[in-house]
């Protein structure tokens, strides 16, 4: 029994590696019921343009990541494992500066709302200050203002 888990974990930790290398591409006419590629005029490509279709936009999900990945960076919303998430954020706090307790919310330029959970930090008054959000090794993010040393550990609120 002691020997099943490191197994275990190790199949644990090399699962996300295998369903990255899976194709996540489903083809048109297994996307489509008849009706709708007939509504479509999918109907009426021969096997070779639909082939080519298929080929333009698996090439295409392949090379470029979703659209809404940085809209959602931090928020805890259900992924595919194979998608890859953007592990960081570069903004500003929107207005005037002061500091952080746990807690504090953060409203950043571009719209993005984060919540203070662990961590301190006192500062002089700044007006807009540059910010960074990282994903942390394991779990979680992480904000830090651009001159300041600690860094907070944040949740994504909006």
């Amino acid at each position: 029994m002691r020997h099943f888990i490191p197994i275990l974990f190790a199949a644990a930790a090399l699962a996300p590696a295998f369903a990255f290398g899976q194709e996540r591409y489903v083809p048109l006419e297994q996307r489509f019921t008849a009706e709708q590629l007939q509504q479509t005029g999918l109907d009426r490509l021969s096997t070779a343009e639909l082939a080519r279709l298929n080929s333009l936009l698996r090439e295409e999900q392949i090379t470029s990541p979703p659209a809404s990945a940085a809209a959602n960076i931090g928020l805890r919303t259900p992924r595919k494992s194979a998608e890859p998430e953007q592990s960081r954020v570069d903004s500003r706090i929107k207005g005037e500066f002061r500091g952080w307790s746990p807690g504090a919310r953060l409203e950043l330029e571009n719209g993005q709302v984060w919540r203070v959970i662990e961590g301190e930090l006192y500062a002089r008054r700044m007006a807009s200050p540059k910010v960074t959000i990282n994903s942390g090794l394991v779990s979680g993010w992480y904000l830090q203002v651009e001159g300041q040393s600690p860094r907070a550990k944040v949740r994504r609120e909006k």
